[in-house]
């Protein structure tokens, strides 16, 4: 009997697969972190004999080169991916023996990368599971703008035919699984579900519904914003990522962290925004450990700024450590643990803002007050709606667009409370009187706040 065990790496949206027989396995996209993957094949007692990637991944560094290496795994890496390290070039229609009866496939399916492959594992020849890595999603796809702005189009429609391909190639009972769309800004469009079938998605995933003219206009329509990071993972995959440092980083003290901060280094606290809310050192930034902290510090920092960490305890800052060496920031220049009095000189004051709901806002402006509401969500959020007499500036744009910023009070939200956090901590180390709203944006019509709909504007 075959099994096939999931890696979740949540705050990236993605998956990583081990799947195999009695003896032996293979691991699909493994994730930075390789340690996770061993251990996942020592409780499974099984030997790791292939590694295989779908395709150069843009969005996190892959620890798939240095799996291999550690274990004598066989490489598998798409033939037509142009990398600068030895692997086993995988054509369409290769096969790979896992185990005695399990057999590994490559399709070809080009969308989301010129090269990208699905593998699809046979059991006594019989398909059981499609590892489709960022080409056929549950309920969606994986975006084809990540390569090349000329290539979008004609990627998209390739996106189409290949989850067509997989459609008309496996049975309705064969497992989907793919790497990217759990959140990850890899894909198309967000899809809720754990689990999926060919037919599941034959009924459900417009890439099967649509004709091919009607899904490349919506899917091109519908793309969001590329975090900035993406520009540094494809580079980093094709030349082949250093092993994985995660020994702790130096710590620092009150008098390191101030001079760190005197010389435009960022200071990540990674408390939870209500704590950082209630008092902080001057000028460091809040992101929360456990609030998709790799996607938005990677997409907001300038890359390669040195960074320095806070937090309430060791695990704190070896969490955060790991989450963002899965974007490609390896070592952080500092660290500390602690509370905000431990990391300030003696009797420095901290600094802190209010935080509010919607329905705090609305009361403010029934007293008359004019307060600046910033709007941090995405453009295609905002689409959707807006509190009128909003500003809108996306959170990964804040840092850079301050002086937008109109003067006065500034009550920023999003949709639920995390990014608006980390705006108003920009905001607050900027120099500028902050309220972070805290609240679900659902609960600022309930507050009887003036929304505008977009068939109003």
């Amino acid at each position: 009997m075959f099994f096939v065990d999931i890696l979740e790496t949540e705050g990236l949206g993605n998956r990583s697969y081990l799947a195999g027989g009695a003896r032996t396995a293979l691991v699909v996209d493994p994730p930075r972190d390789i340690d996770r993957v061993i251990a996942a094949a020592a409780r499974r007692g099984v030997r790791i004999a292939a590694v295989a990637e779908t395709h150069v991944h843009n969005d996190y560094v892959t620890g798939g080169l240095e799996l291999a290496r550690l274990t004598g795994a066989r490489y598998l890496v798409p033939a037509g991916a142009s990398v600068a390290y030895a692997r086993v070039a995988v054509a369409d229609g290769d096969a790979e023996e896992i185990d005695e009866g399990l057999v590994l496939r490559a399709v070809a399916t080009p969308g989301h990368t010129p090269h990208h492959t699905s593998y699809v594992l046979e059991e006594d020849g019989r398909a059981v599971a499609a590892f489709t890595g960022g080409s056929l999603l549950t309920g969606s796809v994986g975006r084809p703008d990540l390569v090349e702005p000329r290539l979008t189009e004609q990627l998209a429609r390739a996106q189409h035919a290949s989850a067509h391909r997989l459609a008309a190639e496996l049975a309705e009972d064969v497992a989907v699984m793919p790497t990217h769309g759990f959140g990850s800004f890899c894909s198309a469009s967000q899809a809720d579900g754990d689990h999926s079938t060919i037919g599941t998605e034959k009924a459900a995933n417009p890439a099967l519904l649509q004709d091919v003219e009607t899904f490349v206009e919506e899917l091109l329509t519908g793309l969001d914003d590329v975090p900035a990071y993406y520009a540094h993972m494809g580079p980093a995959n094709a030349a082949g990522p250093a092993p994985v440092d995660l020994t702790a980083p130096e710590r620092a003290d009150a008098g390191e962290i101030a001079r760190r901060l005197a010389a435009g280094e960022w200071v990540v606290d990674l408390r939870n925004r209500v704590a950082f809310s209630e008092g902080h050192v001057a000028g460091s930034f809040n992101f929360e450990v456990g609030g998709r902290l790799a996607t938005y510090l990677a997409w907001m920092m300038p890359w390669g700024k040195p960074v320095t960490l806070l937090a309430e305890s060791a695990e704190g800052i070896s969490r955060a450590q790991r989450e963002l060496a899965r974007v490609g920031i390896d070592r952080p220049a500092a660290a500390a643990v602690g509370s905000p009095a431990d990391w300030t000189g003696a009797g420095a004051p901290l600094a802190s803002f209010p935080r509010a709901t919607f329905a705090d806002l609305a009361a403010a402006r029934e007293r008359g007050e004019a307060p600046v509401v910033l709007d941090v969500r995405r453009d295609g959020e905002r689409s959707d709606g807006w509190i009128e007499g909003s500003v809108h500036i996306p959170v990964h744009q804040v840092h850079q667009r301050l002086g937008e910023v109109p003067a006065g009070t500034v009550w920023v939200h999003c949709a639920g409370g995390m990014r608006a956090a980390i705006a108003a901590s920009v905001l607050d180390a900027g120099g500028r009187d902050v309220v972070a709203v805290d609240d679900g944006y659902a609960a600022a019509a309930d507050a009887g706040l003036a929304l505008v709909a977009p068939a109003q504007y």
